[in-house]
């Protein structure tokens, strides 16, 4: 079956060539989730997605699992390009450079889509591109990155498409994002198709929640119980009392205390210094953040007291994750200075 070129008065959705930039240490599986339906697309497609895979230099790029991905070329190599996406993972702003934020503003002056996988976003917000923009990103980062560029709008979605930008959680939320793309470019039984070809039983909307609900992800169906561990989930910015979250869930402080000690474990006060401690070392690992201003934004009056936790529950001062990755190992210099 070969489908027709969509109309010309619609704008696609993917213009080509597409440059996939790799940079170091990103998710391959998001990388892949992407690639994959384009190519399957094309066995139907009489004018067919084209698409090249870049790096910084023109070198061979490491993923995050040490597998090494041989690029077409540099992205001074690349010519001109229709769609721009950045596949990144760990620590991008590693990587950035007056450089690169000069390649894309320029592929952007000249009409390109801008696009990222991940975290990703953090490399076309450093370089002024998101501005006034909605974006998404995996979940983990997201409060890394509102910290970092408060102004940009970040929702926890699939993936966020804009006028000229398209940006994804990233892993498997990928394909769901070149479905979308691949039904506005060429219809919905094409996508279809190809979602049949990658074994994906249904397109995902862009705007489904990336997380499992809490109450599968904890096993916790008690729904009082669900909503106090909800509230603290996502409040880490500041600690709240028994008092405060008894009277959100109406129960009385004694009966809520009961259900954390039955259900989780440990009381509401531990469970969320814990979530805001996890707060923090996503901050300090993942934006420039100093140990002091992590302190301040999970709600620790004294940098003492927040050294000490951070201590007690990961067996190192913060400052060693202030100068590591997301696995330990030592972070490079940022090339832009």
């Amino acid at each position: 079956m070969r489908v027709s070129a969509p109309s010309l008065a619609v704008a696609p959705q993917l213009p080509g060539p597409i440059g996939f930039v790799l940079i170091p240490q990103f998710a391959v599986m998001a990388l892949a989730s992407a690639v994959e339906p384009l190519r399957i697309a094309n066995r139907y497609l009489q004018t067919p997605y084209t698409w090249r895979l870049l790096s910084l230099d023109g070198a061979p790029v490491a993923d995050d699992n040490g597998i090494l991905i041989s690029p077409h070329g540099s992205i001074h190599d690349a010519g001109p390009l229709g769609t721009v996406i950045l596949c990144a993972d760990i620590q991008p702003e590693r990587y950035y450079s007056r450089e690169l934020r000069r390649w894309l503003q320029q592929a952007n002056a000249s009409g390109a889509s801008l696009g990222a996988l991940d975290t990703g976003c953090f490399l076309l917000a450093r370089a002024g591109l998101l501005d006034g923009c909605r974006v998404t990103m995996h979940w983990e980062v997201v409060e890394a990155f509102r910290e970092r560029f408060p102004k940009i709008v970040v929702a926890q979605t699939l993936f966020e498409v804009g006028a000229r930008r398209l940006t994804c959680a990233g892993g498997t939320a990928a394909i769901d994002m070149m479905l979308s793309a691949i039904a506005i470019d060429h219809g919905i039984e094409l996508a279809n198709r190809v979602a049949e070809h990658c074994l994906h039983d249904r397109i995902r909307p862009g705007d489904v929640a990336q997380r499992m609900a809490l109450t599968r992800r904890s096993r916790i169906h008690h729904p009082a119980l669900a909503a106090a561990m909800q509230l603290l989930e996502e409040t880490p910015e500041r600690p709240i009392g028994v008092p405060e979250l008894s009277a959100h869930v109406r129960l009385s402080s004694r009966q809520l205390l009961r259900l954390f000690a039955q259900m989780v474990g440990e009381g509401p006060g531990r469970y969320h210094r814990r979530l805001r401690l996890e707060h923090a070392r996503g901050l300090l690992r993942n934006t420039a953040i100093t140990v002091t201003e992590a302190s301040v934004a999970v709600g620790f009056e004294s940098l003492a007291h927040f050294c000490r936790a951070y201590r007690q529950q990961y067996g190192q001062a913060p400052g060693v994750d202030r100068g590591s990755d997301a696995k330990g190992r030592p972070l490079l210099r940022d090339r832009s200075r």
